[in-house]
């Protein structure tokens, strides 16, 4: 780099670079002017040089800051599933719903059996049962399934795609109550790791489930015998919620498995075998339910 300056008579005097040093002596006899303005140049030339330097160094911190920070809607699978902060209670709104929950969460109960009209909360608090338990490291899958039979007669045939897809919106009231503390994606991660799982009844023979919370929803369509294979196979640490409502169940008679199941319970109790009726007075989802339900009752 040459640095050039004009003396006061109009000649111009060049320097090789900012750093040279001045060795000639009479030179700088000669240009005192020039020595000194080359001199002062060097000085800003040198502190701009820093200047530029330190602020390169900030931009490559905050450029590389940018770079590592996470994104939020990034799922790191190598990582716990973060869930919302929402703080999971089971907190009743009526007596027999207190039963419930205190049955819910009793530790020597194995399984527990929920009757009652729709709106009444059976499904509801055992899913946040089921999902507070995972959240508190109890139990390390939640299983949900029920009974094949579609209403008035649909088929899951109808319904595109695989098993998983055809069940998905048989078990839609489920997944319904994990999306207020899951984040879609979390649940769709979840499913795909078996940490939650959705089967038809039919598909659960032969299987054991350790360490597990069983969700058996609309059991008022299952056989006895399908209610009995359910209940055999819990494993160690398990536990199986079974709700139903008799008034919407598609078997009549001998060939409902809930039915079935209550009345040998009422006539043969079982020790780690509760069994909770919820009422029309139970509804909670919506005041008119109960309206509803009278109206179509056929024993008015």
């Amino acid at each position: 780099m040459l640095y050039l300056w004009r003396t006061a008579s109009g000649q111009d005097f060049g320097f090789p670079s900012a750093g040279s040093v001045f060795s000639d002596q009479a030179q700088h006899q000669q240009h005192p002017y020039i020595c000194a303005t080359h001199t002062v140049n060097r000085l800003v030339h040198t502190r701009d040089t820093k200047e530029l330097e330190t602020l390169s160094r900030n931009r490559a911190l905050k450029a590389q800051r940018k770079m590592t920070q996470v994104v939020e809607n990034t799922i790191h699978f190598n990582q716990p599933l973060r869930a919302h902060s929402r703080r999971i209670d089971l907190i009743p709104r009526t007596r027999n719903q207190e039963r419930l929950v205190l049955a819910l969460q009793d530790p020597g109960t194995d399984i527990i059996v929920t009757v009652g009209p729709a709106g009444t909360g059976k499904t509801y608090l055992a899913m946040l049962a089921a999902i507070k338990a995972l959240k508190e490291g109890t139990c390390d899958r939640i299983v949900m399934t029920r009974p094949a039979v579609g209403v008035e007669g649909e088929q899951h045939g109808f319904l595109p795609g695989n098993l998983f897809a055809k069940m998905e919106p048989w078990t839609r009231p489920l997944l319904d109550v994990m999306r207020e503390y899951y984040r879609p994606q979390d649940i769709m991660a979840m499913i795909e790791d078996q940490v939650v799982e959705i089967a038809p009844l039919a598909y659960m023979r032969g299987r054991t489930f350790k360490k597990s919370w069983i969700i058996a929803d609309e059991m008022q369509n299952a056989t006895p015998a399908q209610a009995k294979m359910l209940m055999t196979r819990i494993g160690s640490g398990s536990r199986i919620a079974i709700t139903g409502d008799v008034e919407q169940a598609d078997r009549h008679s001998g060939d409902n498995g809930l039915l079935d199941l209550c009345e040998r319970l009422q006539q043969m109790p079982v020790p780690g075998i509760a069994v909770c009726k919820l009422e029309s007075r139970d509804v909670q989802r919506h005041r008119i339910i109960g309206s509803v339900l009278r109206l179509y009752d056929d024993g008015r």
